[in-house]
């Protein structure tokens, strides 16, 4: 991994500024990526912006920002997108700061913001090393994501065409999956979902094995077909369906047949359960039959208590004596059979006979 730190002025950083729908945030004549299309949008409020401003003008030092050298010789932002976009609209006339715009200023004026330095670390090496540092630096400003610096680390073709797709504010995605999909598609969390469900979770794996792939099409066939799957599945829409983890479930129950109908019913039943603590866990429960993603409510300190003086401290499996704190309530009849969490129905068993039933 090579970090070099440079110097360079905000005029050769503004040179050749533009900013398109079509070809992104560039500068740094053409060869600096501010902000890649489909990137996430401009973020800063005028407070920030103008601390930016006011920082530069009275000649304060601005916090290093990080470029990534890509393979064709060009660099990417990591790090100072923010504060890099700030600079150049204002060089640019987007706004004023102290009610004057840069047109406004003296020509003394101008030249001592434009011959400011900027500190940029330029970041050079394999994918994995860039990774590695960008996962460890104390980043400044806004804070990247997770994602986000997977991106930079796996830029290409690929991922210009992915972001297409999943990240910008009304982007394709949001439109078919915001009933499904928690996060901001502008904070690549929408990205990062489609290929967590697409990958089973290896995200950096399937980013470096599609790197150079000319388009995400496939990517972008596979969360269309999910989000058509959970459509069709569970025929109703709920605000507890959303940020439920829908692709394993895809991957694993896509070709199984349902009674819709059947499902939607035990949907309402489960739903109107007092005992049913996570509602969202209602989905992969009916897919799956495991009980553990309802959170079936526990029973009470005292529920526990009565049962085990009931009992006398022995437990009806195992037929041992133990101390209360050895022991675990449990539903002498399943929840999954009717049974209820209430007194009458808790038994305290002993650790290991506990682990034992819930194994059946």
């Amino acid at each position: 991994m090579k970090i070099e730190l440079k110097k360079i002025t905000i005029r050769e950083v503004v040179e050749g500024y533009v900013d398109s729908a079509e070809n992104g945030v560039l500068g740094y004549g053409g060869r600096l990526n501010i902000r890649p299309k489909y990137q996430r949008e401009f973020v800063y409020k005028e407070k920030q912006r103008n601390a930016v401003i006011e920082t530069v003008t009275n000649k304060f030092p601005l916090n290093v920002m990080y470029w990534a050298v890509c393979e064709d010789g060009t660099f990417e932002i990591i790090d100072g997108q923010q504060r890099t976009i700030s600079i150049c609209q204002y060089i640019n006339g987007d706004f004023a700061y102290m009610f004057r715009y840069f047109h406004n200023l003296t020509a003394n004026e101008q030249e001592e913001i434009l011959n400011y330095e900027l500190m940029i670390y330029f970041c050079s090496g394999t994918d994995s090393e860039k990774l590695k540092w960008f996962q460890t630096i104390n980043i400044a400003g806004e804070e990247l994501t997770q994602q986000e610096l997977r991106n930079a680390v796996y830029s290409g073709e690929w991922v210009t065409d992915a972001k297409r797709y999943f990240s910008r504010n009304g982007c394709a995605a949001a439109k078919i999956a915001s009933d499904y999909v928690r996060g901001s598609a502008i904070r690549q969390e929408y990205l990062e979902t489609a290929i967590s469900w697409i990958s089973d979770g290896n995200i950096e794996i399937y980013m470096a094995k599609h790197q150079h792939d000319a388009n995400a099409a496939a990517l972008w066939r596979y969360f269309q077909s999910v989000i058509t799957w959970v459509e069709q599945t569970f025929i109703k829409k709920r605000p507890i369906m959303k940020g439920v983890d829908w692709g394993p479930l895809y991957n694993k129950y896509k070709d199984k047949v349902y009674n819709v109908e059947k499902l939607e019913k035990e949907i309402q039943k489960l739903i109107l359960d007092d005992d049913v603590t996570k509602q969202s866990g209602i989905y992969p429960y009916l897919l799956t039959g495991d009980e553990r993603h309802l959170s079936i409510r526990a029973f009470t300190p005292a529920m526990k208590l009565s049962a085990y003086e009931r009992q006398k401290g022995v437990c009806p499996m195992c037929n041992e004596h133990y101390e209360i704190n050895q022991m675990e309530g449990d539903h002498i009849t399943p929840w999954h059979a009717g049974g209820r969490t209430i007194a009458e129905n808790c038994q305290m068993l002993c650790r290991d006979c506990n682990r034992r039933k819930s194994g059946k």
